[in-house]
């Protein structure tokens, strides 16, 4: 596993690329493997797709059209041989060049020779009958809902499996984490080094493991200047950074045999479920990282945003957290 750390690959799809070739050299051909590709198979996303299959070179495409929307040709192997992609070119069209001087018989293909042969796979094109199948929108916003709950079901693994009240997260007892024994990089945006505990406090991480030893000449922080392709071993959320003894404390399900080989910490641009800050419970007074009084000049600032084109469900989720 590897922590991309956003929920598009629009900003950076040559990392994106990276790391699918990374997980990919894991598999070891032993058993069938699915990929299940992303939903963006427009423009650039399209011509990464074509990017994958060359690169993935699967024995079967199941291709699922839109009802009554026709936006992407059938990806045959024909298809996906000629067609150039984001990174990876496509086989030209044999192109014709008169090799003597005059005569039919003269005209010779100067393209194709050495060319690599088509992709072979077998295409599986579904065509589903039902209406508003794909519509990007709604897409993203039950993706985003299926996020936090799938975030707040990994959180529910620190609770107790004993079936009694559920503790909230301030009253967990956290991991404390020496500034040099891990390294730090905000993968989704650049951070001054002055501001990146400001960054990391109360932020939702990726636990990861770099093949590089942690080597620090002073307490600490440890930053890294590139965002690494390495082993992810589970996620956390810093709860606290506390500046005097140069400690982070972390909540994290990971068990401490697999602790033990984290040394290194992802910040990327997946936040905590908002009702995780403002649900906590036996908090009196303010609530802790959740305020009202902002600036808006200050980059990332602003308010909770509803969206109010969506009608209400007469079921809701009360978050326990």
């Amino acid at each position: 596993m590897v922590y991309y750390g956003q929920t598009s690959c629009e900003q950076d799809t040559e990392r994106y690329l990276d790391v699918v070739k990374y997980v990919f050299s894991s598999y070891k051909k032993e058993v069938p493997l699915v990929i299940n590709t992303m939903g963006w198979v427009k423009g650039e996303g399209l011509l990464l797709l074509i990017d994958i299959i060359r690169l993935l070179s699967p024995s079967h495409i199941v291709q699922m059209d839109v009802y009554d929307w026709k936006a992407m040709a059938p990806l045959t192997p024909e298809y996906v041989h000629l067609t150039p992609g984001l990174y990876t070119k496509g086989k030209q069209q044999a192109k014709c060049k008169q090799m003597g001087t005059s005569g039919a018989g003269n005209w010779k293909s100067s393209e194709g020779e050495g060319d690599a042969s088509a992709p072979e796979y077998k295409l599986l094109y579904v065509h589903p009958e039902f209406p508003r199948a794909g519509i990007a929108g709604e897409a993203r916003v039950h993706s985003g809902i299926l996020r936090d709950m799938s975030i707040l079901g990994y959180l529910g693994q620190l609770q107790s499996p004993d079936i009694g009240a559920v503790l909230p997260l301030h009253s967990l007892v956290p991991y404390q984490v020496p500034f040099n024994a891990v390294a730090l990089r905000v993968i989704h945006t650049d951070v001054a080094p002055t501001n990146i505990m400001y960054a990391v406090n109360a932020s939702w991480v990726g636990l990861c493991r770099i093949p590089d030893e942690i080597r620090c000449q002073t307490d600490g922080p440890v930053l890294l200047t590139q965002t690494p392709v390495c082993d992810c071993l589970g996620f956390g959320i810093v709860r606290g950074v506390e500046m005097e003894k140069k400690l982070y404390h972390i909540l994290t399900p990971v068990p401490p045999e697999n602790l033990r080989l984290v040394n290194c910490l992802l910040l990327g641009n997946v936040a905590i479920p908002n009702c995780v800050l403002v649900g906590q419970q036996g908090v009196e007074g303010e609530i802790p990282y959740v305020t009202s009084d902002y600036n808006y000049s200050i980059l990332g600032s602003g308010k909770l945003k509803k969206k109010k084109h969506f009608k209400r469900r007469e079921y809701a989720f009360e978050c326990d957290y």
